[in-house]
């Protein structure tokens, strides 16, 4: 009797996409230097007080 194995591909199938997002989302970490949304645009708030 064959077995039906469409259960292991499933899971293969889910394991397979989970590791394709877990590689992408470091792919965008590296690229952006881990600054959220390209970190490009930072504010600089200066304060200056009378001596």
């Amino acid at each position: 009797m064959a077995r039906d194995n469409a259960s292991g591909r499933g899971a293969l199938g889910f394991i397979l996409g989970a590791l394709v997002v877990v590689v992408a989302g470091l792919v965008w970490y590296i690229a952006t230097d881990g600054q959220p949304f390209g970190g490009g645009n930072e504010a600089s708030i200066t304060i200056e007080l009378p001596d």
